[in-house]
């Protein structure tokens, strides 16, 4: 599918949110979105539609052995209200270790401790997207 892709990281506080390019090469980061339904949800339709967003991918945490646990069932029924609001496709992508990841690459590119707790959302976000997006088939 061609068209810009939004990776969501969800948080209990924040969503971290990504956008590919509009070939679906590279994702970066895009900022944060308050958490809390319903506003989160509104306001990930409207960055869809402002965006042109023509997928989103929404970070499924598994365990390290693969399994699911509370997370990956509530980032799965944010995944299945999100399909209800939007008219694009919604997908789950395995997101382990993304926040970890994205931590240590603001600490290594020496980010101040402050800024990486503000930052590490949309870092997460852009993580897992990348990930996805490595993943398709070219």
């Amino acid at each position: 599918m061609a068209g810009r892709i939004l990776g969501l990281d969800l948080g209990s506080v924040r969503i971290g949110a990504a956008v590919s390019d509009d070939e679906g090469r590279v994702a970066v980061p895009y900022g944060t979105i308050r958490a809390g339904a319903p506003e989160d949800l509104k306001a990930i339709a409207r960055l869809v539609r402002e965006q042109g967003i023509a997928e989103v991918v929404v970070g499924h945490p598994r365990s390290l052995s693969g399994e699911r646990g509370e997370a990956a069932t509530k980032a799965e029924t944010f995944a299945g209200a999100l399909e209800q609001v939007l008219d694009v496709p919604v997908r789950l992508h395995d997101e382990r270790l993304s926040t970890a990841e994205a931590e240590r690459a603001l600490r290594d590119a020496g980010v101040p401790a402050r800024r990486r707790r503000r930052a590490v959302d949309a870092s997460a976000a852009t993580v897992i997207l990348q990930s996805f997006l490595d993943a398709r088939p070219r």
